[in-house]
């Protein structure tokens, strides 16, 4: 078998380099996690079913390719098997027992008929760190449902809370529940392995879509003994912070600290309200946002966002709201050197995404692009 971080580009390695990892996974979180891996010097075999990771089939305005298979699937090595047959079988439990790191985001009960259930597999391979993320977790009555990121959204409160006040819930676009689990199992993984190299032994490790929405709601998740259900738990701090119209474009703005509310009121001209002890801490703006909202937006439709960012400056924390296509030449992004040039068979030459984490010592190699279906699979079993 042939396990080889030898498809990247350049001379560095990362600090993960060596570290082998098999992704059997679909869809977002998973096989993203396992790029962060790769970003970070591991070899990864992304293990596709004949019919392709579904991902591949989602809307996308590139006309040959999935914009999101792209994104979340950088710098791995495409394998087509057949778990179904016991041929592809054979070839994964030989892929294994050199592995690392196996992950998967199959319900529960799929695992064990398949035959690679962590008690399985750690027969195989007693080292491997074998890493399954599921919608509602490990146990319980919900342990065999499928998740997805926004029933989850909307299961654990964060649709009502991101919805305006009085107003309907809303979604936060974006797959966020699906990217925060991607982080949260790249820790654990790496983790476990750095408790391997003092034990020699691999383990389990569990992530679920829901313990990740309800760890993003740390700051929600706090009820105290004598509260009421109904109790206020949004951390927004009234309508000064936030998103405002401009004569041109869009400025977010933030103002809570004593010190960005006095420079906000005096760069916008609304001098009358620096000592105007209704508004002199957040508490009080916040119930005062009625008054102060229309005040602050009239001032604001004098200038455009980039006008108004310019004259803030460093005295108050904003930003006009830009596309996302604006960052591929923004200042800062290519300072910190955020986008990489990829080659893909079928896209051709496109840009994207680079490195989210610097290692001084040990720079992580060059990402390359997404396997088109199978594209390593001579390679690997070669």
């Amino acid at each position: 078998m042939y396990f080889s971080s030898q498809f990247s580009s350049g001379t560095h390695r990362g600090p993960l380099e060596a570290v082998k990892v098999l992704d059997l996974s679909a869809y977002i979180a998973e096989p993203y996690d396992c790029s962060l891996l790769a970003n970070q010097g591991a070899c990864v075999i992304k293990v596709e079913p004949p019919a392709g990771d579904n991902l591949r089939n989602y809307p996308s305005t590139l006309s040959s390719e999935s914009r999101a298979f792209l994104g979340v699937n950088r710098s791995k090595l495409g394998l087509v098997l057949d778990l179904k047959t016991p041929e592809g079988l054979d070839i994964l439990f030989e892929l294994i027992q050199e592995a690392d790191v196996l992950v998967h985001n199959f319900r529960p009960n799929v695992p064990p008929r398949l035959g690679i259930a962590y008690e399985q597999l750690e027969q195989l391979n007693p080292r491997l760190i074998y890493c399954a993320i599921t919608g509602f977790g490990e146990t319980g009555p919900l342990k065999d449902k499928a998740g997805y990121d926004q029933v989850l959204q909307s299961m654990t409160g964060m649709c009502v809370l991101q919805g305006k006040k009085d107003g309907p819930p809303e979604i936060l676009y974006g797959s966020i529940v699906d990217y925060y689990a991607a982080s949260m199992i790249s820790t654990g993984v790496v983790s476990a392995l750095y408790e391997r190299e003092k034990s020699g032994k691999g383990q389990f490790v569990g992530v679920s879509l829901m313990r990740t929405a309800l760890t993003m709601q740390s700051a929600r998740m706090i009820w105290a003994e004598d509260e009421s259900r109904n109790v206020g738990r949004d951390m927004r701090s009234g309508g000064i912070t936030g998103i405002h119209p401009t004569k041109d474009g869009y400025i977010y703005i933030s103002a809570n600290t004593p010190h960005f509310w006095s420079a906000l009121c005096e760069k916008v001209g609304l001098f009358e309200l620096v000592n105007d002890q209704r508004f002199d801490s957040v508490k009080k703006r916040a119930a005062q946002e009625g008054v102060i909202v229309p005040l602050l937006r009239n001032a604001l439709s004098k200038r455009s966002a980039l006008e108004w960012k310019s004259i803030f400056g460093e005295e108050v924390p904003c930003s006009a709201v830009r596309q996302i296509e604006d960052m591929f030449n923004f200042p800062q992004v290519l300072a910190e050197e955020m986008i990489a040039s990829f080659e893909h068979p079928i896209v051709g030459k496109y840009k994207g995404f680079k490195h989210p984490i610097k290692f001084g010592r040990t720079p992580a190699p060059d990402p390359f692009a997404a396997p088109i279906l199978g594209q390593h699979t001579s390679k690997i079993l070669g």
